[in-house]
């Protein structure tokens, strides 16, 4: 049995204390990024089949509509069998308060009985919100653990951090 690593995240404009900046990168990809370095687990992006706009006031705006119309939007691969692992780190940046919507397109379609969580998010301020309520729904008969919450603005100072948690 081995480790996997699920996640989503988001390049393009985006929040970093009190203001908007471009970024090649998604700040969730790299903290994922990281626990694949230290741990060697497998890897798996979630990817809306329709993007989000890089501008940040237009993402968060979809965002925001999709967690109130409840929404699932559709992505472009989806993981269908996570019975091969033990541990799964789910990593996501807050939006509106939980996970954005695409992970709950895939996470609903998993089984997650007997499997370990450990939750990962990244943020500007609000750290996990509810989604560790949401996650518990999400993966219903998981033993979920600490999770691990990070600045977005802070991601490339911090593999120590994740480091100390994956060790925990």
């Amino acid at each position: 049995m081995s480790d996997l690593i699920i996640y989503f995240s988001r390049d393009g404009e985006n929040y970093f204390s009190g203001e908007i900046k471009s970024i090649e990168k998604g700040n969730t990809e790299v903290i994922a990024e990281y626990i694949q370095e230290f741990t060697g687990a497998d890897i798996f992006k979630v990817i809306p089949k329709k993007d989000y706009p890089s501008d940040y006031m237009k993402c968060i705006d979809i965002a925001k509509k999709e967690l109130k119309a409840n929404a699932r939007p559709e992505i472009k691969e989806e993981l269908s069998d996570i019975s091969d692992y033990d541990i799964i780190y789910i990593g996501f940046p807050n939006w509106w308060g939980t996970l954005p919507m695409p992970m709950w397109t895939q996470l609903e379609k998993l089984d997650f009985t007997g499997k370990v969580i450990k939750p990962f998010v990244t943020h500007e301020g609000s750290r996990f919100g509810k989604s560790g309520k949401d996650l518990k729904r999400l993966c219903k008969d998981a033993i979920i653990k600490k999770g691990l919450s990070i600045s977005g603005s802070d991601v490339y100072d911090l593999a120590d951090i994740v480091k100390i948690w994956l060790e925990e």
